[in-house]
């Protein structure tokens, strides 16, 4: 049977590429007031998104995971078509979207007793799932076959990483996830963390002081993870993710494919904008880098 992948919204990948990889993409939705929530997709964009972050810093936006509904609306046209259905969604330590998910995937086999769909938790999120959804597209676009590319996508999960840091601790101490008396400290240091993002959890991977010195050090931990793991570039899919200011992310590509002698693969380190679903809990100046390794695709 043939199959087709879709992703919730926090695989931010570009528009041109989910249409060129004809991939679905399930939205999440965000809000400035925590009473009007637009579909991410249709509604802000996301560089008007950060825009009004940076205008308005005591604002602090919020989001809402798809419904069953919306995962339903996405599956019934594809099943229809008589496909298969892999979904790739954020990591569900982070978000219901895999439960929202599922619950339709139950609700609809009703209907479609003999419908093939894989829920995948993608244990990850941002630039980084968008690059596993991109591997999920290859896989479809080779024809591997449904429960092979299911089988070869959980075997290079474990393999994905994020390297970031954010330019202020605001977002992530409003939203819960650190205290009070640690984003005071941090601001009045001038700290920023060192985030490592694997098997679904964050993980601080360091501090810095200071925007140069913490973007400098994810660059640190990128290279000190590569060769530990001795990652070869070509076997590797990997971007830079950025969140308002694009220009910023640039000169990090340039510094990262200079420190880790990457430069011969500059074309293949894709830059992409991280998503307003992400942006809610990092704010507007998220920067890193993630990686994960390639999808076998020979047809066994």
């Amino acid at each position: 049977m043939d199959y087709c992948i879709i992703s919730d919204g926090s695989c931010d990948l570009p528009a041109e590429a989910v249409a060129k990889h004809n991939i679905t993409v399930v939205p999440f939705y965000t809000s400035f007031d925590g009473k009007t929530y637009e579909n991410e997709e249709v509604g802000s964009k996301v560089r008007a998104f950060y825009a009004k972050m940076v205008a308005n810093p005591g604002l602090y936006p919020t989001s809402s995971t798809p419904s069953p509904q919306d995962y339903l609306d996405a599956f019934r046209p594809k099943l229809a078509e008589g496909l298969a259905i892999i979904c790739i969604c954020i990591t569900r330590k982070f978000s219901s979207s895999f439960q929202s998910a599922q619950i339709a995937k139950e609700m609809i086999l009703d209907d479609y007793p003999e419908a093939k769909i894989e829920i995948i938790d993608s244990t990850i999120n941002t630039v980084l799932q968008g690059l596993f959804v991109l591997e999920a597209a290859k896989l479809c676009r080779c024809h591997v076959p449904f429960h092979q590319a299911v089988s070869r996508l959980l075997e290079i999960r474990e393999s994905g990483r994020i390297f970031f840091t954010i330019g202020s601790l605001d977002y992530l101490q409003k939203g819960g996830r650190i205290g009070e008396l640690a984003n005071k400290v941090s601001s009045i240091l001038s700290i920023r963390p060192l985030i490592a993002l694997y098997g679904g959890e964050i993980h601080l991977a360091g501090i810095a002081r200071g925007r140069k010195r913490s973007l400098e050090s994810v660059i640190d931990i990128t290279k000190k993870y590569v060769g530990k793991q001795q990652v070869n570039c070509a076997e590797y899919a990997i971007a830079v993710g950025y969140g308002y200011d694009r220009e910023e992310a640039e000169a990090f590509r340039a510094q990262l494919l200079e420190t880790l002698n990457w430069q011969a693969y500059g074309d293949q380190i894709l830059l992409y904008q991280i998503g307003a679903t992400i942006g809610v809990h990092t704010g507007p100046h998220p920067l890193g880098v993630g990686l994960i390794r390639h999808c076998n695709t020979d047809i066994q």
